[in-house]
């Protein structure tokens, strides 16, 4: 991901490239008015595109966020460097995990989230980019994880949010009715992860539409 914003968040300099960068090349500036904000589990787990260093703490104060959970990974945006800093500041957890937007999600992140959401000091903030596919995966984790159903899994990625299930973004959508097919009602979620998931498979057998592709990757610049 290009970036102008080489350094820290310490010097006003530095401050001020993290905000261009974040604000122009990372498509902030759509998201100043837009929060793509959403309760997962009300006091538990709140959803959200990439939050402004203002929103984190509002979202501190209002919702009493504790945990921020960072599914871009670590990058070199100025977004990333904001955040990470209004959050530490409040005294936050911090968690960052690349998760999935467009291929088979992986046994080992699932895991790893799983870990996270069990440990975490609550409620949690969820964020990628837009707010619809990685975060949508990961909230529907989250219902899978408290014993939800695969249905209420797919609730999670919707339009509502952004999510477009025709493009690339549907293999996550086919990711819970796989396990709506092969495993509900007879195996719990995460042993059906571990044993009987293939991410080969799933990744063989998802196929999208390049019109749907398009629209979700060159007008709405999702990641």
């Amino acid at each position: 991901m290009n970036s102008i914003f080489k350094g820290d968040v310490a010097t006003a300099r530095g401050r001020a490239l993290a905000w261009v960068d974040s604000l122009f090349i990372d498509h902030s500036i759509l998201r100043l008015l837009w929060s793509n904000w959403a309760a997962v589990s009300p006091n538990r787990l709140y959803r959200s595109n990439h939050p402004t260093p203002q929103r984190i703490r509002r979202a501190y104060r209002r919702y009493g966020v504790r945990t921020l959970i960072n599914l871009r990974g670590v990058t070199q945006t100025g977004s990333y460097a904001l955040s990470r800093d209004a959050a530490l500041k409040l005294g936050m957890e911090v968690h960052d995990l690349s998760l999935e937007s467009r291929g088979a999600p992986h046994k080992d992140r699932i895991f790893r989230l799983f870990d996270i959401f069990a440990h975490m000091r609550g409620p949690g903030l969820i964020h990628c980019k837009s707010g619809a596919d990685r975060a949508g995966l990961a909230a529907g984790l989250f219902v899978m994880f408290e014993g939800g159903t695969a249905a209420a899994a797919l609730r999670q990625l919707s339009l509502r949010f952004g999510h477009i299930k025709q493009a690339k973004t549907g293999i996550l959508d086919a990711f819970f009715l796989r396990y709506q097919r092969e495993g509900e009602g007879r195996k719990p979620f995460l042993d059906w992860v571990r044993d009987d998931y293939d991410e080969a498979a799933l990744k063989r057998d998802f196929h999208a539409s390049g019109l749907a592709n398009f629209i979700d990757e060159k007008v709405l610049h999702h990641e």
